[in-house]
């Protein structure tokens, strides 16, 4: 089906965060340092990975993929915030929207997927340490990670047809900073209740599938720790989960408040803000996390560091 059969808008215009002059400058200046600090971090973290052959395990090899959708993440949406923010720049073509959500959805689904297999990396190592080698072996890993690209790039499909399929007709204003399911939809003149349902169901059965794996494993865990006779057993084992589990929390908490709801909810003030935690102060907190509560990582780090 052509465009022309699928819509009359030929753009969008995103809304900026300000439309005071001083306002729009200081959170350019801010949300660029963040921005350089989210690709050093986690660039960092890639080249430690990759370099360190104390890392070369597959917490580390899951943790690389998590660094590098961390760059993914805020690269889909902040260079258009900050052009908007500088030039006032806030049109995007039909197909740069387009686009626009489907990476960002693919990298916020790739990211759930994979938080659940790292959580049941954590479950194998603290509650089968002498199966650990075995079970987790590369090739598994590779697999595993590989079939969370695949899985978030399908349900990514899935939902920009079902969105960029609708019809718009009179309203180009989307009430975000981005591209995004939930103003996108407002904007149909279409009705949007079949796929919404179809969303929501989708993102349901997927997205509960990943938590549901992530919290059994974590009670796995937790059981496990408490049976643990040594302290310094148990302060090991909070040492190597404790940093995956400020993340899920982190990341799940956000990412839940924006898509699992209907749109008819949807408020632009408060949903700009939770999405900035998610597509912007995540991917600069996961490698300070991680660095700050696990000691290879530390090390590693100051390794790259001091070669640099």
């Amino acid at each position: 089906m052509q465009r022309d059969n699928i819509s009359t808008v030929s753009e969008f215009v995103l809304m900026g965060l300000s439309d005071a002059p001083h306002i729009r400058f200081l959170l350019f200046v801010l949300f660029l340092a963040v921005y350089l600090a989210t690709m050093a971090g986690n660039i960092t973290i890639l080249i430690a990975v990759s370099t360190d052959t104390h890392l070369h395990n597959p917490m580390y090899f899951f943790l690389s993929n998590l660094s590098l959708l961390d760059i993914l993440c805020p690269t889909i949406t902040v260079p258009k915030m900050l052009g908007a923010l500088l030039l006032e720049s806030k049109v995007i073509s039909f197909k740069g929207c387009l686009f626009q959500l489907f990476f960002l959805i693919d990298v916020v689904g790739t990211e759930i997927y994979l938080l659940a297999v790292m959580a049941y990396d954590r479950y194998i190592a603290v509650c089968h340490p002498l199966k650990y080698v075995n079970i987790m072996s590369m090739k598994l890993c590779a697999h595993l990670a590989i079939g969370t690209w695949v899985v978030g790039f399908f349900n990514s499909l899935l939902h920009t047809s079902l969105i960029f399929t609708l019809f718009f007709c009179d309203s180009n204003q989307v009430d975000q900073y981005y591209c995004d399911i939930p103003p996108v939809l407002r904007l149909s003149c279409s009705s949007t209740w079949s796929r919404e349902l179809v969303i929501l169901a989708v993102a349901g059965v997927l997205g509960s599938g990943a938590f549901v794996v992530t919290l059994i494993s974590y009670l796995y865990i937790l059981l496990a720790i408490l049976s643990m006779n040594s302290s310094e057993s148990r302060h090991k084992a909070f040492s190597t989960c404790g940093s995956h589990l400020t993340v899920v929390c982190l990341f799940y908490g956000t990412t839940i408040c924006t898509y699992v709801r209907p749109s008819t909810t949807y408020s632009p003030q408060r949903d700009r803000i939770v999405s900035m935690l998610y597509g912007i102060l995540t991917p600069l907190l996961n490698p300070i996390i991680y660095s700050l509560r696990n000691k290879e990582v530390r090390c590693a780090l100051r390794r790259v560091i001091s070669q640099v």
